[in-house]
């Protein structure tokens, strides 16, 4: 609506919080199974791979916000540095990332409380999480970053303790070799390099959210300087406590095996601390989960945003801002009815849309990073090879896919392209080219 505005009211601890809540540390362990399965039990060493793979676009993300404080993220990048056609495609990708992430946490948390109480049927959590996730959203971002804030820190403390409970038992039990919990499982895969590969194209997942809070650009305080240290604070939390946690854990159990790969880490915790153990998990793990959905609900609302203003989405409807809240509401409204796949679709293929999304987009990040060194003529050796490294790595993980996703994911790429068509007159109306903000707007706190 004319006149109204995005809130310019978010802080650096604000927006790392929002960023963590959608990464979701705790994820590591609503996920467990699917990664531990994925990864052939290397746990360590595809979680390092993917943290290196993911620190190369990291790096990109935070050149570019610097030079474009606008919320978009990838979409508003690649708008500005390749073209306004391949800024509407990268849109389109995240978008499948950003719709997806929402409906993770929606079957997460109807799996681990159902497991947890059986009587109650899973679409009850889900859906109740997904009215109660669409409330807080549309009352606005302060209320959003503030729980997010709250729930991270629990979060970091459980994992922290975790860990602290896994050494203990270790010194007091007796740590097996490290050739028998790293080396020696490695070598009895039948072809370690592909293994590899393959678990880190899926264990990536628990590294993105990072890239979301460049859709927080136009309501953070002095975006220039926020947003990238927001992501670096963000990749290094996150890589230490994965990293740690992977590494104590491999060692601790060299074999795991399950009996429900979905809620494997409720047996992981049974394994480590008993009953006591599973309830504290099981009471953090829902905090997680909520904030993970309310964080990605909000980044996907905002992605919507950005596209409606600039016409590629109904403008009416996707670039209305409540009058009282500022907030989006008819597109947090919309990711909440498309979250309701949640009650039909297994959390494995939900992860695996989503990292395609995030893999595609991540690849044309770094070559947004690229193009515009190019065109700014300013030779910049380490960035550009930085992103060179970025675009290769995500090509790779891209490649290594199952057929489903990939199936999936180019579908859903080709469905844009007709829409493109359509928005486009066959490419014979170009679309509008991007408009930086007014730096005046942007420096207001």
């Amino acid at each position: 609506m004319a006149g109204i505005t995005l809130k310019r009211t978010l802080s650096l601890w604000q927006v790392t919080a929002l960023g963590l809540a959608w990464n979701t540390p705790m994820i590591y362990f609503s996920t467990f199974g699917i990664s531990y399965e994925s990864a052939s039990g290397q746990l360590f060493l595809t979680y390092a791979l993917s943290f290196f793979a993911i620190l190369f676009t990291g790096i990109s993300y935070a050149y570019l916000a610097k030079k474009m404080p606008i919320s978009g993220s990838a979409y508003t990048f690649a708008k500005a540095a390749l073209h306004p056609n391949a800024g509407f495609f990268v849109g389109w990708i995240v978008l499948l990332n950003y719709l997806f992430a929402p409906i993770i946490a929606c079957i997460t948390f109807g799996v681990f409380l159902h497991a947890q109480f059986p009587t109650i049927p899973p679409f009850v959590w889900i859906i109740g999480l997904i009215v109660l996730l669409a409330a807080i959203a549309i009352k606005g971002i302060d209320a959003s970053a503030n729980i997010s804030a709250l729930f991270v820190s629990l979060q970091l403390l459980f994992i922290g303790f975790f860990a602290a409970f896994l050494i203990i038992k270790l010194v007091r039990s007796g740590a097996p070799p490290l050739a028998q919990a790293f080396s020696e499982p490695l070598i009895a895969l039948d072809d370690p390099a592909y293994a590899l590969l393959v678990g880190t194209s899926v264990v990536i997942f628990s590294f993105l959210g990072f890239d979301t809070i460049t859709t927080l650009s136009e309501e953070t305080k002095n975006p220039v300087k926020t947003i990238p240290r927001a992501i670096y604070l963000i990749l290094a939390i996150v890589g230490f406590f994965h990293l740690t946690s992977s590494f104590i854990i491999q060692f601790s159990f060299p074999a795991l095996s399950f009996l429900n790969i979905d809620s494997a880490a409720l047996e992981l915790m049974a394994a480590v601390g008993g009953r006591t153990l599973q309830i504290v998990f099981m009471a953090v793990l829902a905090m997680a989960i909520f904030t993970q959905g309310l964080a990605s609900m909000t980044a996907a609302s905002r992605l919507m945003y950005a596209m409606g203003r600039d016409g590629l989405l109904p403008k009416r409807l996707f670039a209305y801002l409540h009058r009282s809240y500022k907030t989006p509401v008819y597109n947090i409204l919309f990711a909440s009815c498309v979250s309701l796949i949640g009650l039909f679709l297994p959390i494995d293929s939900a992860m695996r849309f989503v990292n395609f999304g995030a893999l595609s987009s991540f690849f044309f990040v770094n070559l947004c990073v690229i193009s515009l060194i190019w065109k700014n003529k300013q030779p910049n050796v380490l960035n550009s090879f930085l992103a060179s490294a970025g675009a290769l790595t995500m090509f790779a993980l891209i490649a290594s896919l199952d057929t489903i996703t990939l199936t999936v994911g180019f579908s859903w790429i080709g469905f844009g392209f007709t829409y493109l068509l359509y928005l486009t007159k066959a490419f014979q109306k170009p679309l509008a080219p991007w408009q930086p903000l007014p730096k005046e707007t942007i420096r207001a706190s």
